[in-house]
């Protein structure tokens, strides 16, 4: 492979689709999410010819609406699942080793109450067994807190009936961008990849899976794309497609819905984050993150369209109560909150089971007629999740008649260009660029937010500041990031730019009024935007600045798209 990635760039989109119709590929992925891209550079780091396409954007779906932790599942634990917890707890390591920047150390504090679900002994054996399954040594090892300690470590926290507390090693991360460095990088070994393209249907040879039919999304053109295997990794559209392929039988998907609310960090200056007992039992996080404090996640049964998941004044009032149950000095109400996401969990339907009680496990679907899904599993276990499919690929392929190919070596492939060595060389990034971004009237918080979301990749956002020395510091900012992100990572709507590839909209929502003028002057020049196309993405943006700040009062209605 060639080090140095081929710009991943909106601008390459009509050679991309030249490709697409004009040659065969070994392995097609469906679907842009975490999995997908996953699948996409496991197989092209072994050799195969990848093509993988996106209906929407990279990571649009449950994999930018997770709560943003690569953990173990401890609460598995309490299933007796440690087969799981084995798998992802030793995953977390893995991916924090594979892009330090962004898979970040998060050491949790879980306060113990009287009558809540964890008690101090069982706590304290299953956060042993916790590290032992995942392996973890030195500092990181669980540590059990009186009460004394845990308030010490957490002063929000309510006193009265806390027994104490324990202390363990996760890791945080952003779900989106840890997604978009996964489709570069596969981009690196060769893969072929497009957002805004939609599998609409399969063909099909001699009642054998050889290709689909795809649309781009954007020109509206429509085309084939063949290939040897086809994997649909679509989430919570996974069903759907097996439909269209005639193989939905048997198991099938249920899914669940999750939000998380935002709070400005001077509203809930939380020091640690927090896996805490709700009032109703089930178990809640309070992460602080940068300029904000965000809490998560509900867990409700969903079946409602799939192209626009709400808040609902439901899942932010039980959001609140949990706060206040937890951290009643923390005087936060409905106006307090600044925004917030909600996603799907595409898990797998078992009779008879709470949507809490619904296994994280994936599962593998295979079709007669040759058609590959997966769906279900944990953010974290997404790098063992694209190697059972590859081995499967390949092992199919091999069968058939094709060359041998090697085992999946995605464990050693780092996720950016230029990656740093340890989280220490991270943090010595982090000041190094401060007296840089002081200098050119930013605040030294840039410094954390441009390490923690582009790592070294930040070296060229700054240089590109130069451009916009006229403009306001924060304006300038801005559109080095919109030219990055057009250029180098797809950028193709102002969604893009303003929800996945800067996070904005979740974590700093108060800034987008202050770039957004020129930000989308920006982007109407480099993609070529009419005045039509302009007003249909601030359209599309109101709503998502709506949907971010406002809670519905039910779900909205089924739309298939």
């Amino acid at each position: 492979m060639n080090q140095e990635q081929p710009a991943f760039s909106a601008l390459n989109r009509k050679s991309t689709f030249e490709q697409f119709s004009n040659e065969t590929f070994d392995l097609l992925v469906i679907g842009g999410g975490v999995t997908g891209c996953g699948i996409a550079l496991d197989a092209a780091s072994r050799g195969l010819k990848v093509a993988l396409v996106e209906q929407r954007d990279f990571a649009s779906g449950t994999s930018s609406k997770s709560t943003k932790l690569i953990h173990g599942g401890l609460r598995y634990l309490k299933q007796l699942d440690f087969a799981l917890v084995r798998e992802t707890g030793t995953e977390r390591a893995v991916v924090h080793r594979l892009a330090p920047h962004l898979v970040l150390p998060e050491k949790m504090l879980m306060p113990l109450i009287k009558g809540g679900t964890y008690g101090k002994w069982a706590t304290s054996f299953g956060l042993k067994v916790y590290d032992i399954l995942a392996g973890v040594k030195g500092d990181d090892r669980r540590k059990m807190l009186s009460k004394k300690q845990t308030m010490a470590m957490e002063p929000l926290l309510e006193g009265e009936g806390l027994k104490g507390g324990g202390y363990y090693a996760e890791y945080r991360t952003d779900d989106a961008r840890l997604t978009i460095e996964l489709i570069k990088t596969a981009t690196g070994y060769g893969a072929l990849a497009a957002n805004y393209c939609k599998a609409e249907d399969f063909v099909y040879e001699n009642e054998m899976i050889c290709g689909a039919h795809c649309k781009d999304q954007i020109s509206g053109e429509n085309f084939v794309i063949k290939a040897k295997k086809i994997v649909s990794a679509g989430g919570p559209w996974v069903d759907r497609l097996r439909k269209k392929d005639g193989s939905l039988s048997g198991k099938r998907l249920h899914l669940t819905k999750g939000v998380h609310i935002v709070f400005p960090f001077d509203k809930f200056p939380l020091n640690h984050t927090t896996y805490f007992d709700g009032p109703d039992g089930r178990m809640i996080f309070a992460i602080p993150r940068g300029r904000i404090t965000y809490v998560g996640t509900t867990d409700t049964n969903y079946k409602s369209r799939l192209d626009r998941v709400v808040a609902t004044k439901d899942d932010a009032n039980y959001l609140l109560k949990a706060v206040h149950y937890a951290f009643p000095s923390v005087k936060v109400n409905n106006e307090d909150i600044i925004s917030n996401w909600a996603g799907l969990r595409p898990l797998i339907h078992e009779d008879g089971k709470s949507p809490s009680e619904l296994s994280r496990k994936d599962e593998i679907f295979l079709s007669d007629k040759g058609l590959i899904s997966i769906a279900g599993g944990k953010l974290t276990g997404y790098r063992k999740m694209a190697q059972r499919i590859v081995d499967l690929v390949t092992k199919q392929l091999e069968s058939s008649g094709s060359k041998d190919y090697p085992r999946c070596s995605t464990k050693k492939i780092a996720l950016t260009v230029d990656p740093f060595p340890n989280f220490k060389t991270v943090e010595a990034f982090i000041e190094k660029i401060k007296p840089f971004l002081v200098q050119a009237g930013l605040d030294k918080y840039y410094a954390w937010y441009l390490t923690t979301v582009y790592g070294k990749q930040s070296n060229t956002i700054l240089d590109k500041l130069k451009d916009f020395k006229n403009d306001k510091p924060e304006v300038a900012l801005g559109k080095a990031e919109a030219w990055y992100g057009v250029h180098h990572e797809m950028i193709n709507s102002a969604e893009d730019f303003f929800v996945r590839r800067t996070g904005r909209l979740y974590f700093d929502i108060q800034t987008i009024s202050v770039i957004r003028e020129e930000v989308m002057n920006d982007l109407k020049n480099y993609l070529n935007w009419d005045d039509d196309r302009l007003a249909k993405e601030n359209k599309n943006l109101d709503e998502l600045l709506f949907d971010a700040r406002n809670y519905y009062k039910e779900e909205l209605s089924k739309k298939t798209k």
